[in-house]
């Protein structure tokens, strides 16, 4: 018997072994698995899995094996979909069997994310997580509350490009923990430095690394996760240790905060405020219930949005046509006079459909988080075995040439009509993920990136940088990670006129 003490490689070899000689005896499949690389005996496909931009190995693997392809590492079967019809029809349409989310010994147990929404099992707790999002934030109706929080921040958001704009990443990120700890628990950032959205910060990273695929071998090897840490090979489990502290107290600090405000009678309202409102006591679950499904709202909100705006400024830098043609779009409806708001949404369509390019252009998650299969499964003809994780190729999903035309260039006009020419697809039915597990903070996420696009181009002209005489072109270059970013980059900002100048310069208050 496997022991703390005694687990040897030896053991998890011969462990091996044993699950690959009983699956050859028992393996009476209904159907063929979907095509895929040939594993070798024994460790199957562990070679073949991609641990750098893996969207880009899944894409070769539907491009030689079709829209639904498969590997076996360890026993653990993979099940990638490189299709939007694919990932429709098996992962919206199945949804009672492709709903659940993989046990992740990296990312879930060792570093406590099992408790995120996004890692969470399908049944009862994942549902009143989900029912108390959409009550909130479950349409773009019901977000009409929260527009004078994302107007405001984005206001001081312009003041910090204008006073620094080298540091615009940092402003970015501060602008969008600030928008969400204001929505999820009431809390008011400070100006710089702030700890909550440092600790956000950190969170949100650590997550991305510990949950990308095949990026730890525990997760393809799970009883490593039993070896004692001093023993060689395992410096994971100290990286571990040190991540769900970090997640601890990401969770743990805001929560209190909320609840040290209300004892006082100070508590402005938010996500958290609303759970707690009238209960003066909680249940242990019920407890659970609200820190985490709020966690999970700050999490999410205080990462996702910072990828896609920073990739904004990156296309602007590279595509100024397009930059033109928004402002102008702006400049004719909305004026010189003032920033365009929330109420100006509707008459800007060219700048809508810069907003859906951006999430298109660059894929905030290439992999999304993967879907379990609970039962059986026969796709397509294929096998798909119960325990299957399925991973959406959503980088690929959104440059597919076949849907989108000339997928590499950054054209918004692809989503307007042009000379009766119906627009290519909606990439925010795809970005988003898939079926019942769709991020339930995609109308907020949308918003935010809506108002920052049009109250930026109003203001600013984002430029190449030119040193020593030299243009400086910003390379593309995506992080690896569940939540992917462009790579820092360096670009001029400038405001457009005099009057924009004062525009930034309004005060902006709540």
């Amino acid at each position: 018997m496997l022991t703390l003490t005694n687990v040897t490689w030896l053991d998890l070899c011969l462990a091996g072994v044993a699950v690959y000689l009983v699956k050859q005896v028992l393996n009476k499949n209904p159907a063929p698995y979907p095509p895929g690389p040939r594993g070798l005996p024994l460790i199957g496909n562990i070679q073949d899995m991609p641990h750098i931009r893996p969207w880009l190995t899944f894409a070769e693997w539907g491009k030689k094996y079709g829209p639904i392809s498969h590997v076996e590492i360890l026993g653990q079967h993979i099940v990638v979909l490189n299709s939007v019809k694919s990932a429709m029809d098996m992962l919206d349409k199945k949804g009672t069997v492709y709903s659940d989310r993989p046990v992740l010994p990296m990312g879930g147990e060792l570093c406590g994310w099992k408790h995120n929404l996004a890692l969470l099992p399908y049944g009862d707790r994942l549902r009143r997580y989900r029912k108390s999002f959409h009550h909130i934030m479950g349409n773009r109706a019901a977000l009409d509350v929260y527009h004078p929080v994302e107007e405001i921040e984005t206001r001081r958001f312009l003041k910090r490009v204008f006073a620094k704009p080298e540091k615009l990443q940092d402003h970015v990120r501060h602008t969008a923990g600030a928008i969400i700890l204001r929505i999820s628990h009431g809390y008011e950032a400070k100006e710089n430095n702030d700890p909550f959205i440092d600790l956000a910060e950190r969170a949100v990273d650590q997550f991305s690394r510990s949950t990308a695929p095949g990026a730890f071998m525990v997760d393809i090897m799970p009883l490593l996760a039993k070896v004692p840490e001093w023993f060689p090979g395992t410096g994971f489990k100290r990286l571990a240790r040190e991540w769900r502290q970090t997640l601890e107290e990401m969770v743990d600090a805001p929560y209190k905060f909320v609840k040290d405000q209300m004892d006082v009678g100070i508590a402005l309202k938010s996500f958290t405020s609303n759970l707690l409102e009238g209960r003066s006591t909680l249940s242990v679950e019920e407890d659970h219930m609200v820190k985490w499904s709020a966690a999970s709202l700050y999490a999410g909100g205080a990462d996702t949005t910072v990828s896609t705006i920073y990739s904004l400024f990156l296309a602007m830098t590279l595509f100024p046509h397009v930059q033109k043609k928004a402002q102008a779009e702006i400049d004719t409806v909305v004026g010189t006079d003032r920033l365009p708001s929330f109420a100006d949404r509707d008459s800007l369509p060219y700048t809508a459909a810069l907003v859906k390019e951006v999430l298109r252009w660059n894929v905030v998650a290439p992999t999304a988080v993967p879907h379990r299969v609970t039962e059986d499964d026969i796709h397509d003809g294929y096998y798909i075995p119960k325990g299957s994780l399925v991973i959406p190729n959503i980088w690929f999903m959104l440059n597919d040439p076949q849907t989108f035309a000339d997928p590499s260039q950054f054209n918004p006009e692809r989503f307007l009509d042009n000379d009766g020419k119906d627009p290519e697809p909606e990439p925010r039915t795809i970005c988003f993920g898939f079926g019942r597990r769709i991020c339930p903070g995609l109308h907020l996420a949308d918003a935010s990136v809506w108002i920052s696009t049009a109250m930026s181009l109003a203001v600013f002209d984002v430029s190449k940088v030119v040193e020593n005489g030299v243009e400086i072109t910003p390379e593309v270059d995506p992080t690896s990670g569940t939540v992917s970013h462009p790579k820092p980059f360096k670009c001029s900002i400038k405001p457009r006129s005099a009057k924009a100048v004062a525009l930034i310069q309004q005060d902006a208050n709540y």
